[in-house]
């Protein structure tokens, strides 16, 4: 936060201008200015613009400094100060302060606030029989509830939410004026008279009909202890919900949402109930009850000590993803004290079909989720902007790793350490995320998903009408990815020709390296040795990278080593099939492939043919460097992972494996080759060692955790030998970890500490995705820095 104080007359009356700016709309920031300056007897205004929060004092000066402190100093809980300006003006006299009405114009750059999790004191309300606001789904105050999700316009005020359809009735109208209540100014006040109605649809031809309010709830616990599917409206659109603890309803949900073997986040009633099923550390604790309420990563109890969650939540793997309610009508859902019991833990996934965006529109929910949900638990208040949940990881350091980048986050802005004109970077056709930035602040979107079809093309488009809508800001410049055959990259070239924009392309691994460095504050001016592990981006020669360890800075970057390349049989459309990532690896390494094989077991005599022969006439075989797809190639060799029915299910399979041995005495060692004898200057590091040492422990019988661990290991120790490498002959002695590989807590966590052992400092991503979800933020900064201002 900047701000810089004038210098102050010693006696007399004292007028000060001050602008604030940052996450200061939807936070409460005008009734805390108001409670502040009448209790230090200031006269004045305040009042909300579009680019911050505009209020003028006027006092003795003493008064007038101790408010610009503690302005300063102890903002709204919810707030994020960002800057403060400050100008002394002519005294005009007059007593009393008011709130005035919002303005329209200004030429900076301001921001909603993210969605958050009902407070304390709203819950206290929901389950108090004695207050009106008694079980009332849609609860809400200063401090907590929906904000991006409901908010439609700058400034915020209740007329540009989705709220401004709900009039308030004479109670919550005095409350909303009241500046000693809880609620003056909450945009989104309602109570039972005045506020939202719940409904319950059920499915077409099903008994009994809908209900309305309480009746829908209670019908909606009694469905759920049933067996039933439930699409569920919350605060950024509809859930799926069953019974976690019911394998038929869970079964019953997999098959129509045809979602794979991909696992299912779970919400839990509480924390108690979250501890049943899986570990919870301090950390974890902390985060899982946080106002953000993300879904957070836990090691899963096993066997009996799981709680009773049936083993469809989450198949082949360890861990659970949780969250807690962070909605009054999830907690209404799980019940109050004297409700009949139900269900404690439930599935909570995406209201979607696969592949397709998260549905928020209500008509839209019946059609798209018909024959998936059998009832629909659903409101009046309109959703404006799409926002999945958000998902975390803890380090054994307690440090959050962010993998998806959504409620309770977005759009809270970040940072910059380098000054950027009005850019909109549109991210990657992975988990697409959006990121807008202007001077020193950054805006992400929330998670949009994959650009895998024509309604998340328009969803990302929307996205970004609304990113601008919301920040204020027009981008003179684009930012996409180099891939030519990228949605997102496409859509963005179209638009720069409609609106004689600058379009910038930004090579993949650069723009990850670069996020990773936006991130920790880095100017620039010194560049890092960034190790970029995914599973696709298109490089410079053409071929499919992945496994990069480049030497970059903002400006550009210089290729110091890779992965050797491999074929790809099929390109994109062999990612599937991790079996034949196998073969052309084995074939790679000079390795038969034999009947004893659990890669060659997988696939037909056919198949075998017609690889093998596709293989040897280099027919639509794509070279890559990709880690992402050895890791895959290493699942199907140890028989884990043959294809893969979701992104990325041979490698998070993998790392499940290789946890179980993790501890284990390992006297066992594989090693990458190091081949640095190129014309290039670049070092060519081969896994065939590793996948011939892993092909020999296979057929020796070693436990297929262990083999796991030792790889795991070994790519560990290539990054180390590489790193000191590159010091040697750069002498850059920061090493900064990015790409989706990196969400392997394994990889990350044994890099980081060998690397630390040998005297570097590294950069780890901790509240930007290392995945395609943070791509956007590189993008930007890298775009910017070869824009002319």
């Amino acid at each position: 936060m900047t701000s810089t104080l004038p210098d102050s007359p010693e006696q007399g009356a004292l007028r000060r201008k001050v602008t604030v700016r940052g996450t200061v709309q939807g936070v409460g920031f005008r009734p805390f200015v108001h409670r502040l300056a009448s209790e230090l007897d200031l006269s004045g205004f305040v009042l909300n613009g579009t680019d911050g929060v505009f209020t003028e004092v006027e006092g003795t000066p003493a008064a007038v400094e101790e408010f610009c402190r503690r302005l300063r100093e102890q903002p709204p809980p919810l707030a994020d100060v960002r800057d403060i300006g400050y100008e002394t003006v002519a005294p005009l006299g007059g007593g009393g302060f008011t709130i005035r009405r919002s303005r329209t114009e200004g030429n900076g750059a301001s921001a909603i606030p993210p969605d958050t999790a009902t407070c304390t004191d709203c819950l206290r309300e929901l389950a108090d029989p004695r207050d009106r606001r008694y079980r009332h789904p849609f609860i809400a105050c200063t401090h907590c509830g929906p904000r991006l999700t409901i908010a439609t316009g700058l400034p915020y005020d209740r007329s540009t939410t989705t709220m401004g359809v709900f009039p308030l009735c004479r109670l919550c109208a005095r409350e909303y004026d009241d500046p000693a209540d809880r609620r003056f100014h909450a945009q989104p006040v309602a109570c039972p008279s005045c506020g939202p109605r719940l409904r319950l649809t059920p499915a077409a031809g099903t008994e009994p009909g809908p209900a309305d309010g309480a009746d829908a709830l209670v019908r909606a616990r009694e469905l759920l202890a049933r067996g039933a599917v439930l699409a569920v409206k919350g605060l950024g659109g509809y859930h799926l919900a069953c019974a976690a603890d019911d394998p038929g309803a869970v079964a019953t949900l997999r098959a129509r949402k045809e979602r794979g073997g991909k696992p299912f986040a779970v919400m839990c009633a509480d924390l108690a109930a979250a501890e049943r099923i899986a570990r919870v550390g301090p950390a974890e604790k902390t985060v899982l009850t946080g106002h953000r309420r993300p879904i957070v990563l836990l090691r899963r109890r096993a066997g009996d000590a799981a709680g009773g969650l049936a083993d469809a939540v989450c198949p082949g793997s360890p861990q659970v993803g949780v969250m807690l309610p962070y909605s009054p009508l999830h907690q209404l859902l799980f019940g109050l004290r004297g409700d009949p019991p139900g269900p404690r833990v439930l599935v909570m996934t995406s209201g979607n079909r696969s592949g397709e965006p998260i549905v928020t529109d209500d008509a839209e929910a019946l059609s798209r989720l018909a024959g998936i949900a059998d009832a629909w638990l659903w409101h009046d208040r309109a959703i404006a902007a799409p926002c999945d949940d958000s998902v975390v990881r803890l380090r054994p350091d307690g440090s959050e790793l962010l993998l998806r980048r959504s409620r309770g986050y977005a759009p809270a802005p970040v940072p910059l350490p380098v000054w950027v004109p009005p850019t909109l970077a549109v991210g990657g056709d992975l988990k697409n995320t959006l990121c807008l930035g202007a001077g020193r602040d950054a805006w992400f979107s929330p998670h949009i998903g994959d650009m895998g079809d024509l309604a998340t093309v328009t969803a990302s488009e929307q996205a970004a009408q609304r990113l601008t809508a919301l920040t204020g800001i027009t981008p003179r410049l684009l930012a996409a990815d180099r891939h030519p055959g990228y949605h997102s990259s496409r859509r963005a070239a179209r638009r720069a020709t409609e609106t004689d924009t600058t379009l910038r392309l930004v090579q993949h691994h650069h723009a990850h390296i670069a996020s990773l460095m936006a991130e920790h504050g880095l100017d620039g001016r010194n560049p890092v040795i960034g190790i970029a592990f995914d599973g696709t981006g298109f490089g410079d020669d053409g071929a499919v990278w992945g496994g990069e360890v480049l030497l970059a800075d903002y400006r550009g970057y210089r290729r110091l080593a890779h992965l050797m390349y491999a074929p790809l049989p099929g390109g994109d459309a062999g990612v599937g099939n991790p079996c034949r990532t196998a073969l052309a690896r084995l074939r790679t390494a000079g390795l038969p492939w034999t009947a004893d094989l659990p890669c060659v077991a997988a696939c037909s005599p056919e198949e075998l043919r017609l690889l093998a022969r596709q293989l040897e006439r280099n027919i639509a075989c794509v070279p890559t460097s990709s880690m992402g797809r050895l890791f895959d190639a290493v699942s199907s060799l140890l028989g884990i992972c043959h294809r893969a029915r979701y992104e990325a299910q041979a490698a998070v399979e993998l790392e499940a494996a290789a946890t179980l041995a993790w501890d284990w005495d390992d006297s066992g060692t594989y090693r990458f080759g190091l081949r640095s004898t190129y014309g290039d200057g670049t070092t060519r590091i081969d896994p065939a060692p590793v996948v011939r040492a892993v092909v020999g422990d296979r057929r020796a019988g070693v436990p297929v955790p262990v083999v796991a661990a030792r790889f795991h290991r070994a790519v560990a120790a290539a990054v180390t030998d590489i790193c000191l490498i590159a010091r040697r002959g750069t002498g850059i002695g920061t090493v900064g970890l990015t790409g989706g590989v990196f969400a392997n807590a394994l990889l990350d966590e044994e890099c980081t500490e060998r690397l630390t052992a040998a005297g570097l400092a590294v950069l780890r991503h901790r509240q930007v995705p290392p995945g395609d979800g943070g791509l956007a933020l590189g993008q930007l900064v890298v775009a910017a820095q070869k824009h002319d201002r």
